[in-house]
């Protein structure tokens, strides 16, 4: 073989018979090709494929044998549609005639995440990268694909790992709580007992005492009284078993229109009764008319759950015991709140702050010295809030106003003058937090 020249058979026109060929002119198989241009390509790790303007396959290397399980002379002068999921390949020639008619492009030059279609059917993620040539054959676009399967995985095995964490530190804060949500459930349970104790007595009495008169008006609705006093005992003890299953129990992240107001209050009651802060005076001031949120209210309950554990240990030695609480609404750059707005929450105790050596490692995690801490709580608070597209800081230290104070910001969803909520229409999983329509 001539050294400056290949004929391998991954350019090589492909045999009668085998998929029927692309229309339009006749393909004209590539020539001449440099033999060390040809290894390079036949080396390389990535997929590299060729192809004429009539989207017909001219150079097909190794990888992209390997990624699509076809060989050389199967997709040899075929349409590269042949490599494309139906939902791809139905747009994919009016894409390139688009471009040669007009000059305009979507693609070339430009990365992006798209599918193929793999010989025995699988259809997997790929990197595409696309580039244009003028030839004397005409223009001819080369496209290089990177396999993402393997970083898919890997992605998919980080998020079980971040839920995973994200439990393990919401179970950690229940056992925090574990002594003083004992004593919060005997009292209901103790009350339901002493009312139940006195409708038996009431009840029992006519049975052994003949002479009894029976029960008139006024004793049913004692009864009634005490039966109801007893459902509501009954219904606060399940609302507070419900609260601490929601927070420990594994599931899926659900994101669901919220009111942020609601699942901050939520996280209030809890906290209160979990770390028993009877003596904090929490306050909680909104800007009316603040948008609802698109958000798993289980992971944001998270979030200030441990917002208010930290700040209730801050303050153990203080005097005055407050925290403050304000909701707002950030205008997006274009001045409109009714436009890509942001929700800001602001988290403020009066505890002795956050010194300046300490801020730097804030959020880091495992950086807590904390005798039973891990110091993954505000570590993992802040991913949430990021995983949800906002963020969280915390704010310069303000020596006429002492204590901590966190600015969390969060994209709010509007809609009015008829903006359509993301997923609505086509994502059934979107509800509403019917419970969270209390703030």
């Amino acid at each position: 073989m001539d050294e400056t020249r290949s004929t391998s058979h991954r350019q090589a026109p492909s045999k009668a018979g085998q998929l029927p060929a692309a229309k339009g002119r006749p393909f004209q198989p590539l020539e001449n090709i440099d033999a060390r241009l040809m290894s390079l390509l036949e080396m390389a790790a990535d997929s590299i494929v060729l192809m004429d303007a009539q989207s017909r396959i001219l150079l097909y290397n190794k990888a992209s044998e390997a990624l699509f399980g076809y060989s050389a002379e199967e997709v040899i002068g075929k349409s590269v549609n042949l490599l494309m999921p139906p939902k791809y390949a139905n747009h994919h020639d009016a894409y390139v005639d688009t471009y040669l008619e007009t000059g305009k492009h979507s693609i070339i030059g430009i990365g992006r995440e798209v599918q193929g279609k793999h010989k025995d059917g699988t259809v997997f993620p790929f990197d595409l990268s696309v580039g244009v040539a003028q030839t004397e054959e005409g223009q001819q676009f080369i496209g290089v694909m990177r396999d993402l399967r393997g970083r898919k995985k890997a992605e998919e095995r980080l998020q079980n790992l971040q839920t995973e964490l994200n439990q393990m530190t919401r179970i950690n804060a229940m056992d925090e709580m574990g002594a003083t949500v004992a004593h919060e459930l005997n009292q209901p349970l103790t009350a339901i007992i002493l009312y139940l104790q006195a409708i038996e007595r009431k009840l029992s009495s006519g049975l052994k005492n003949p002479e009894t008169k029976p029960l008139n008006l006024a004793d049913i609705e004692k009864l009634i009284d005490l039966s109801q006093r007893a459902i509501q005992e009954a219904q606060r003890t399940a609302s507070l078993l419900q609260r601490i299953r929601s927070i420990i129990e594994k599931e899926e992240p659900e994101r669901i229109l919220s009111d942020i107001v609601a699942v901050v209050r939520r996280a209030k009651q809890l906290a209160e009764v979990g770390f028993a802060a009877s003596d904090i005076d929490i306050h909680l001031e909104s800007e009316p008319g603040l948008p609802q949120l698109f958000i798993d209210p289980v992971q944001i309950e998270q979030v200030f759950l441990n917002l208010f554990r930290n700040a209730f240990q801050a303050m153990r030695a203080q005097d005055t015991k407050s925290i403050q609480i304000i909701f707002s609404r950030r205008s997006s750059e274009g001045g409109e709140k009714d436009r890509a707005s942001k929700v800001r929450v602001s988290f403020k105790d009066c505890g002795p702050g956050i010194m300046d050596d300490q801020r730097a490692s804030l959020f880091r995690a495992f950086s807590s010295d904390r005798r039973n801490g891990m110091g993954l709580g505000l570590a993992i608070a802040r991913s949430i809030v990021q995983n949800h597209g906002g963020s969280m800081e915390l704010a310069p230290y303000d020596p006429k106003a002492p204590g901590a104070c966190f600015e969390i910001t969060l994209p709010a969803i509007s809609v009015k003058d008829g903006m359509a909520v993301p997923g609505s229409e086509t994502n059934p999983a979107l509800k509403h937090d019917e419970e969270g329509q209390d703030g």
